[in-house]
């Protein structure tokens, strides 16, 4: 009877059960540390916090587009014109990182143009940032009848010189490269131009911006003179040649 008492012990079976949830809170060993790296395996305040990060990451994403699809909104219609691509390289301490370079000229066609330059990775991203950065430089250039410019104009930037020249109807954009980008862009119709010294894009750009910002309309010049804006433009009407003249006059100065 004493040999058939002896398995009794065999009770002993659920104390593992019972001690391994006991063994794993106390020592805490492995939940502890994945809680502390953020896993959320430890315990719902670390899964908890990991979560909250992301979304703040995303919130802030979100907000940026927002205020991207609002400026495009609300802004009218603009003619964007892509005039160089360049591939640029940047030296760092493990090499060197290459990207592309742009420059985008934006305008109305109602007299308002700008240009903008930008620079990234990748070639959409450059000409999205260079054409955030021409519609926040854009300036108005007074026109004769929608058409033309009121008077000649000259402008230099580096080596880059530009001559611009008011043209009669008819005459069409006579110019190449960037200055026509930025003319069509602009809403000018009848116009001579004639560069000088360097091909480079930035800088006949450059120029031919200069020689835009000094044109002025005639009631500007009739207020700064004290005269009358009739006085002014009879004077330009007599003085100005008739139409054949001024073609010759064109042809010239593009030759």
């Amino acid at each position: 009877m004493a040999d058939e008492q002896t398995p009794t012990p065999v009770a002993a079976d659920p104390a593992p059960n019972k001690e391994t949830p006991a063994a794993e809170h106390p020592q805490g060993g492995p939940s502890e540390h994945d809680g502390r790296r953020g896993r959320g395996r430890g315990g719902p305040g670390g899964g908890g916090g990991g979560r909250g990060g992301r979304g703040g990451r995303d919130g802030g994403r979100g907000r940026g587009r927002g205020r991207d699809n609002r400026d495009a909104e609300t802004g009218e219609e603009l003619i964007e014109k892509l005039v160089h691509i360049n591939r640029v390289s940047k030296t760092v301490k493990g090499g060197k990182r290459f990207g592309f370079a742009a420059l985008v000229v934006v305008g109305d066609g109602k007299g308002r143009v700008g240009f903008g330059h930008g620079k990234a990775r990748e070639v959409p991203e450059a000409i999205n940032k260079a054409t955030a950065a021409a519609k926040k430089a854009m300036i108005r250039v007074p026109l004769r009848d929608g058409r033309t410019l009121h008077h000649d104009g000259y402008g230099r930037f580096g080596a880059g010189k530009v001559h611009v020249r008011s043209a009669p109807q008819g005459t069409g954009i006579i110019a190449g490269g960037p200055m026509r980008a930025v003319f069509e862009s602009l809403g000018v119709a009848d116009v001579v131009t004639k560069s000088v010294g360097t091909s480079n894009p930035y800088n006949m750009i450059r120029a031919t911006f200069e020689a835009l910002g000094d044109q002025f309309s005639p009631k500007t010049v009739a207020q700064r003179r004290g005269k009358k804006i009739a006085d002014l433009v009879g004077r330009r009407d007599d003085i100005q040649p008739d139409t054949a003249a001024a073609s010759a006059e064109a042809e010239a100065v593009t030759e």
